[in-house]
This record gives structure tokens, sequence and C-alpha cells, in this order.
């Protein structure tokens, strides 16, 4: 019962090694790439599970009490709401560990400097659009965002035509 309730390191080491392997991570994610977020491939995966394994004893140490890991939870939500709260106030922070859009298609045009900037071939992202039911020719514009997220936007389409009999006709616009 003692090694479960008391903790085997000093509460401030605790919080130190949480903090640090925080920061650690969210700039490796950063570096590794806004694609990493987007679509996991099944390598990905393999990285990310065995990345929080690798981590875990950097975090705990030698730490195997129930406070010791609920005071490592609490520091690790506490930290990212914060840095979520500084990131969502400061534009150069949140630029800093986020990052901006990336264009990858606009105009009729895919952008393969971004594609390999980001890793990709026009082959997912043609996939990426094909899971929310689009194609390349009905989309103005695709950018994949700092969170991973693909923001894809449609191309104008013309004002809806009163047919003869109350029907309407909706026509895609191609520029």
């Amino acid at each position: 019962m003692h090694d479960l309730l008391h903790l085997g390191l000093p509460w401030w080491d605790k919080v130190l090694r949480t903090v640090v392997v925080y920061i650690g991570l969210l700039l490796l994610l950063r570096v590794a790439g806004k694609r990493q977020l987007a679509q996991l491939s099944t390598l990905d995966l393999v990285v990310l599970l065995l990345l929080s394994n690798v981590v875990q004893n950097a975090i705990i140490g030698n730490e195997t009490s129930l406070p010791g890991g609920l005071l490592g939870a609490v520091v690790l939500i506490v930290g990212n709401y914060v840095l979520a709260h500084l990131t969502y106030m400061s534009r150069r922070l949140r630029w800093l560990l986020q990052g901006t859009s990336t264009t990858l298609y606009e105009g009729d045009e895919v952008n393969m400097h971004n594609l390999r900037h980001e890793l990709m071939t026009k082959d997912e992202l043609i996939s990426v659009l094909r899971r929310e039911g689009l194609e390349l020719d009905d989309v103005e514009r695709v950018d994949l965002e700092p969170e991973g997220m693909f923001n894809a936007t449609p191309k104008p389409e013309l004002p809806t035509t009163k047919l003869g009999t109350g029907r309407s006709m909706t026509v895609w616009v191609t520029l």
C-alpha cells in the first residue's frame, strides 16, 4: 500500500520531466510536418505508439505510484491548456508552434512543390478528396491546415435557374 500512494520522486522532478517531454514531443511533431497529423499510415501509427512507450520512462522515471501517475496526467492536461491559451493569444507563438496552411491545389493546378514538401502524392490528395465525396474538378482550392485537416473550397455555383414547371437546375461553373 505504501508503494501505491507514496511518490518515488520529488513532485517537482515529476513536473519538470513531464513538461520537458511534452515540449520535446511538440517540437518533434512540428518538425515532422502536417502530414503526420493529417493521415496516419501504418508506419506513422507504429511510430506514434512506440514513441509513447519510449518517452514513458522519461516522464515517470522509477515512479509507479498512483499519485505520481495522476500528477503526470494533471501536468500534461494543464500544460496543454496553458499552451493552447498562449497560442490563442499570440499570433507569433501560434505561427511558431503550429505553422501556416499549405496550398496543395488551386486554379485547376496541383502544386507539386507543396505536395513534395508535405510528403504527399497527387493520388493521396485525390484520395482525401474522394473520402469527402469530391473530385479535383469539384474544388477551386485545397489547403492543408496546420492542425492536419484538409480544407477544400468548392467551385462556385451559378444561381439556380427556374424551369417551366417549378423544377430547378444547378449548373457548376468551371473556371
